[in-house]
């Protein structure tokens, strides 16, 4: 008996076929479609700024254009050593942090107050979220006419009603008063903020501390604020970012009057009462510096927020 051998069959050679494109022509057509997008968003966004940069090194003033010339950084050296600009950098400081910290703070209370199971939630979460969706002038507006007048004011009229003062509210605490409007309007986004990270809490350990005796200020001081650390720190960072460019509540409510001017309002005066185009635009890449100082913070605790999760699945 003769065992017969089959010899092993070649593999045919994989070959690409000639009219398949390479690995790079797919990339490129995957990104084409967003390219008109980049350009536009550069050519919106990064060339203003070359060209405000760029300006910020000159001494221009736009009612004598023949007479700006190249002055380095000096411009940078008045917005930093000029008495009303340096209070405007206070100023805008000062409004920032009481505005993130009063809004973090009523932000915590409405969205504890949310994460509990009530009738009428869906309405109440609504009614608290509309001050957010106020156009900023409008909200601004609201408050200056509805809220601050001291002839028919709603605050001075429920001050009447009771036999109390007829304050001017603006006029007596002009900084107060622009505070005030812009926590009611940032509010509402804390609270969103911070009612997702309650809403990612462990339930089971919750209910683990409760067997073992624990009441709801000890779960919330050990567990639910440790929780929302991330939580606070990115409402915080994002709050920031948009209240220090903050521009219309002060134009609308005060015009920049009685010690309210903040560095966004300064460079509007700068550039469009004083013409000062040079130093208009080193006020505003100090600005944009702050601005993208802050939003680097935020973007690394928006990462660990991610990398959490995605290590809690």
């Amino acid at each position: 008996m003769t065992a017969t051998t089959t010899a092993p069959v070649a593999a045919p050679e994989l070959r690409t076929p000639p009219n398949q494109p390479s690995a790079r022509l797919r990339a490129w057509a995957t990104r084409a479609p967003l390219l008109p997008a980049l350009i536009f968003m550069i050519a919106v966004t990064q060339l203003p700024f070359v060209a405000t940069l760029v300006i910020s090194f000159f001494d221009w003033n736009a009612l004598y254009p023949d007479a700006r010339h190249f002055t380095g950084l000096s411009n940078y050296g008045d917005v930093l050593t000029d008495p009303d600009l340096r209070k405007s950098v206070w100023t805008t400081i000062l409004l920032t942090v009481a505005v993130v910290l009063a809004s973090l703070v009523l932000g915590l209370a409405l969205a504890l107050l949310l994460d509990r199971r009530f009738k009428g939630r869906g309405v109440v979460r609504t009614l608290l979220i509309a001050p957010f969706l106020v156009v900023p002038v409008a909200a601004a507006l609201l408050w200056k006419h509805v809220l601050y007048n001291p002839e028919y004011g709603l605050l001075n009229g429920l001050l009447h009603y009771v036999g109390g003062p007829q304050p001017d509210w603006i006029s007596n605490t002009p900084l107060l008063a622009v505070e005030l409007s812009l926590v009611w309007q940032w509010t509402p986004f804390m609270m969103l903020i911070l009612l997702a990270g309650l809403q990612s809490r462990d339930q089971q350990q919750i209910e683990a501390a409760r067997v073992d005796g624990a009441g709801d200020w000890q779960i919330f001081v050990h567990l639910t604020l440790p929780h929302l650390r991330r939580y606070l720190e990115l409402g915080a960072l994002l709050g920031s970012i948009y209240i220090v460019q903050n521009f219309d509540a002060v134009f609308t409510i005060t015009s920049g009057g009685l010690g309210t001017a903040n560095l966004p309002y300064t460079v509007y005066q700068s550039f469009y009462q004083a013409h000062e185009n040079g130093l208009a635009s080193a006020a505003g890449v100090l600005v944009v510096i702050g601005s993208i100082i802050i939003a680097t913070f935020a973007l690394r605790v928006v990462s660990s927020l991610f990398r959490e999760e995605v290590g809690r699945a």
